[in-house]
């Protein structure tokens, strides 16, 4: 699907293509494909590198059209994961500004409303693709500020029970976390290709500092929750191992407890004479006696805290 916006302040929607304009095209069909490839004749090499789910961050030109790659996150996706990164493809040229992406996000419509909002006019393609990556490093802490909840909320569950279900959770936002890593290392080192090249009336150099801090901010809170999720981890793992050492303590105490008075049968059960055979309360005594010696033992595990 894609929709035609004027570069002019606030960004206002157009009905039909328009020179210099920006066509944004989400979840493309083959009619987006054909629009795209033989009306505005950009490479058709460049919408099959951004279909690539695990596209990094980079910037190619091929003829008149400048190509650059960013990653950008979302919620849910697939794979298990609760969040994760896709590309999506900035396509500069003479004739206009096209982003493509393969999957549909909440960061482009709330990128259109932001820059609606404070009524920014978008110059150049640079200032476009630096805003792009501004807003997407506010969408990281967005989903980061919800990925810590879900920590939160994993650390309560595991503190009255270690679960599967608890520990697969974990891991898949530690994993979420890995590619929010990836993906912010990558933006960042477009947005130091983005300094270096411009001219300096290009963009604002305030606009590239802001966008630094905000990718960096992002970059610190990933580490902080990395390291809080893989602190959990250890720990999940250190419980499961005493609880696995405790219960081996208690079943060889059992076992050691339940041995005494098989041992002690089994020495009176045998084939030969006895001098107790004759006696009429010798079960009974044996009994007392196999009890008593099971009862000391018991007695002494639970001393040394191994029942």
């Amino acid at each position: 699907m894609k929709s035609f916006l004027s570069l002019a302040d606030g960004l206002p929607e157009i009905s039909q293509y328009q020179p210099q304009c920006w066509v944004n095209v989400e979840c493309p069909d083959e009619e987006d494909f054909l629009f795209l490839t033989k009306e505005l004749g950009i490479p058709r090499e460049f919408l099959s590198d951004i279909a690539d789910i695990d596209e990094r961050p980079r910037a190619e030109r091929e003829d008149d059209w400048l190509l650059t790659i960013l990653r950008i996150p979302m919620d849910g996706g697939g794979q298990g994961m609760p969040y994760q990164t896709v590309p999506i493809g900035i396509i500069s040229g003479p004739k206009a500004i096209v982003s493509v992406c393969y999957r549909r996000t909440q960061m482009l419509p709330d990128f259109v409303n932001h820059i609606r909002r404070k009524g920014i006019a978008i110059t150049n393609p640079t200032e476009f693709i630096t805003r792009m990556i501004y807003s997407s490093a506010v969408w990281f802490l967005k989903y980061l500020k919800l990925m810590y909840l879900e920590i939160n909320r994993a650390e309560k569950e595991l503190e009255q029970s270690i679960r599967n279900e608890d520990l697969l959770r974990i891991m898949r936002l530690q994993r979420s976390l890995v590619y929010f890593s990836t993906s912010i290392r990558g933006n960042e080192a477009m947005l130091g290709r983005l300094r270096t090249t411009s001219r300096s009336s290009q963009v604002d150099p305030d606009l590239f500092e802001d966008v630094s801090i905000e990718l960096r901010q992002a970059y610190n809170t990933i580490n902080i929750y990395t390291d809080i999720v893989t602190s959990m981890m250890d720990a999940s793992a250190n419980i499961i191992s005493n609880n696995v050492n405790t219960i081996m303590k208690r079943m060889t105490s059992i076992s050691i407890v339940l041995t005494i008075p098989t041992m002690i049968s089994s020495f009176f059960g045998m084939n030969v004479d006895v001098y107790l055979g004759d006696w009429h309360w010798a079960f009974l005594f044996i009994f007392c006696v196999s009890a008593m010696i099971s009862g000391i033992a018991f007695f002494l595990f639970r001393k040394i805290k191994w029942f």
